[in-house]
């Protein structure tokens, strides 16, 4: 392979295609996780989830494809099989577990803010360790998009709706699982 000559060091390149391969592999995690439950989801809710995850699991496609070729074209190789996402991601699977509803919007919601907060700590390497503030502003993006996505998902589960007054009031049936 023809050595690159981006401004970066090999060791600099490496260190920021290590940290995206650890973002694919929790984008890859997540995006399972979210058809699995897309699939499952079962009650009142059905429809509205249904819907929803099925935005998020097109979304998180995209965003997969996307920091693939990022490592490609900082001269990597994505990470491209479960075993090897499996070994790196910080999320974690819960195989043979089918929740409630609610249950399955609170996991969601905590596997994306687990992402953000690594995204948070890769946006600060890949800017103040490795000098690469395209990779930074790449990972931002993406922060930004599973912000909104885990937004969207705490907002189902709130249970909370606002007065007339604007003081907010509480709806009295769902609540986040504790521990999840």
């Amino acid at each position: 392979m023809r050595k690159l000559n981006i401004g970066l060091t090999e060791e600099q390149r490496q260190g920021v295609i290590n940290l995206l391969n650890q973002d694919l592999a929790d984008a890859y995690l997540l995006l399972v996780k979210t058809k699995k439950f897309h699939w499952d989801v079962v009650g009142p809710q059905f429809r509205s989830l249904h819907q929803l995850w099925e935005e998020q699991y097109t979304a998180l496609t995209e965003s997969i494809d996307s920091v693939a070729e990022r490592v490609r074209a900082l001269g990597g190789y994505p990470i491209g099989t479960m075993e090897g996402f499996l070994k790196v991601a910080s999320l974690k699977e819960q195989p043979n577990n089918i929740p409630l509803a609610t249950e399955m919007v609170a996991h969601l919601v905590n596997d994306h803010e687990q992402v953000i907060r690594n995204l948070r700590d890769h946006v600060d390497q890949s800017s103040e360790k490795f000098h690469d503030e395209g990779t930074a502003d790449f990972l931002t993006g993406l922060m930004e998009a599973h912000e909104e996505m885990a937004w969207m998902l705490r907002s189902f589960i709130e249970g909370e709706s606002l007065q007339s007054d604007g003081n907010q009031q509480a709806s009295g049936g769902i609540k986040t699982p504790v521990g999840v």
